[in-house]
């Protein structure tokens, strides 16, 4: 999530991270991402992490290097957030699938309806 929840991940950039995040998590061997999407106010993915990595450490170079490789991209997000070198916020939330798998990927990827009214879903 962006910090403040400010919703600064407009069409051009969440595109961007749809191609950078992958690559990204690619870097660390063995991880798989099995749904991405990105909202104007936060992220929702369902990944397979291998049991070598933490979960925070995988969190953790992934922010970083999203948030460097945005700053580079995206110049005015100095002036959103001055000069703090940051882009998301501290938290996130994170949680194990066991059952019903396909329904958490379903629903990963008709949140943006979802949160628009716009899907009828049922899962």
């Amino acid at each position: 999530m962006p910090k403040y929840r400010r919703k600064i991940l407009n069409p051009g950039m969440s595109g961007y991270l749809r191609r950078i995040l992958p690559k990204i998590l690619k870097e660390m061997h063995g991880i798989e991402v099995i749904e991405l999407n990105v909202q104007v106010d936060h992220i929702y993915a369902v990944m397979i992490i291998p049991p070598r990595y933490s979960v925070s450490d995988v969190i953790g170079r992934t922010k970083g290097r999203s948030a460097s490789m945005l700053r580079k991209k995206f110049a005015w997000l100095g002036k959103a957030y001055w000069k703090e070198g940051v882009v998301w916020s501290l938290g996130y939330f994170v949680s194990t699938v066991v059952l019903n798998e396909q329904s958490i990927i379903r629903y990963v990827r008709w949140q943006g309806d979802q949160d628009s009214g716009q899907s009828s879903l049922d899962l």
